[in-house]
């Protein structure tokens, strides 16, 4: 077991939020409207931890026909349906609660809008812990796999990205990590081990596991 880091870094849609197959959901049906009918699965391989306006540019070179205000009317779309039937990821307010008993500082760093934490985190009861430490990083120049969202955070809590663990769930999400000079421990719920696992120090299916890496 290790000691507890200093700050512990969430992602949050897939690690927090049980919001990826949600979203994922809204934009399979909404793509095959468009002109690119795809199995779930295959729709969460290609579009899981980038940003909706990447996925937009994505999904026009495989063939979908986008009008240009999709983005925005992908989010009304997809921030309805979260705001009703998302919920938190199972096991992880008491794995906050015990980062918390230990002294651990704690943020979200997200490629998804600041307005999206909002509705997911306060419909699931997180935003407390959270607040106001929670970062997006279209706000910032670049998108994960960059790492600025969390060096970003790591700055606003005051701890050097060293002493940080990021969480993550996508390969995307755990580069960015990497490349900030964090320990990644990926979060492999949906399947996804086989591409977490080039990019992460560990890879774990659950919050006790978690938990225990975290030395809480």
């Amino acid at each position: 077991m290790h000691s507890p880091p200093a700050a512990v870094l969430f992602d949050c849609d897939g690690v927090l939020v049980d919001s990826e197959v949600l979203t994922n959901q809204v934009l399979r049906d909404d793509l095959a409207t468009r002109g690119l009918d795809l199995p779930l699965r295959e729709i969460m391989a290609l579009f899981v931890g980038g940003t909706i306006e990447g996925d937009g540019q994505k999904a026009r070179s495989l063939g979908a026909d986008l009008p240009d205000t999709w983005a925005a009317q992908f989010y009304e779309k997809s921030f309805a349906v979260l705001a009703a039937e998302v919920e938190a990821v199972p096991g992880v307010s008491d794995l906050m609660d015990r980062l918390i008993s230990a002294g651990v500082k704690m943020a979200v760093g997200s490629n998804g809008p600041f307005t999206k934490m909002q509705i997911t985190l306060g419909r699931t009861g997180l935003l407390d812990r959270l607040a106001p430490h929670m970062y997006s990083a279209l706000d910032l120049d670049q998108p994960k796999p960059a790492p600025d969202v969390y060096l970003h955070a790591a700055a606003q809590l005051g701890v050097c990205p060293q002493d940080c663990v990021v969480i993550e769930d996508s390969a995307s999400g755990a580069m960015a990590g990497k490349a900030a000079g964090m320990r990644c421990i990926g979060f492999a719920a949906e399947g996804q081990a086989a591409d977490l696992t080039p990019h992460c120090d560990l890879v774990v299916t659950d919050m006790d596991a978690f938990a225990n890496a975290l030395g809480v």
